[in-house]
């Protein structure tokens, strides 16, 4: 029978928790994690505990920062009439890099998920409509996740604001440039030639 030991065990637990870590890359990482010098580790320790004190969510955005605002919301040269809705603080570094959008942003913290008990107030949606109640958002860019919880997310939000005089727009769904066709889901061709453009 191999002996346990319990140390090894509770940090290879820990680590399986983490998204996209199975038990055997957790055994791993901890096993590795061993074998590196103390310092290393101490810095590892230390920087895990010094952001989850310093990072905290943007008071306007809901997005991630260790500042009163976070740079986004403090950068007076981008566009603050556009504001794209996010479900994730985490989708902000995606829409970033794709270096084409230059407005605000604001963080859902979540999608509406009735399964699981996740009405409008449990999230940022009361805060998006006073962003717009306060004036100068000209246009919602609703970039929430192509699922179901994201469409009807995307969907609440649009009837919420139907009646203001903003404009509302959808990220596009559908091929993705490299793609096949032969190898392209039925749903998403459907959005592709529904969402199909003038050339």
């Amino acid at each position: 029978m191999i002996p346990v030991i319990e140390p090894i065990a509770r940090l290879s637990a820990q680590l399986a928790r983490l998204p996209g870590v199975g038990a055997k890359t957790a055994q791993r990482l901890a096993y590795y994690l061993l074998g590196v010098p103390k310092e290393q580790a101490d810095e590892l320790a230390a920087a895990i505990v010094s952001a989850r004190e310093l990072v905290r969510s943007c008071p306007v955005c809901g997005g991630y920062t260790d500042m009163p605002l976070c740079a986004l919301c403090a950068d007076t040269g981008r566009d603050a009439a556009t504001v794209c809705v996010v479900q994730d603080a985490r989708d902000i570094m995606a829409i970033e890099k794709s270096r084409a959008f230059f407005g605000k942003y604001h963080v859902l913290n979540g999608a509406l998920s009735p399964m699981e008990g996740i009405g409008p107030d449990d999230i940022r949606i009361a805060e998006l409509v006073q962003r717009v109640d306060a004036g100068g958002v000209m246009e919602l860019i609703l970039a929430t996740n192509p699922d179901v919880e994201g469409e009807a997310t995307a969907s609440y939000i649009a009837r919420l604001f139907k009646d203001k005089a903003i404009r509302m727009t959808r990220l596009a769904h559908g091929i993705p440039i490299g793609g096949n066709l032969e190898y392209t889901d039925g749903v998403t061709l459907a959005k592709a030639l529904s969402g199909r453009t003038a050339l």
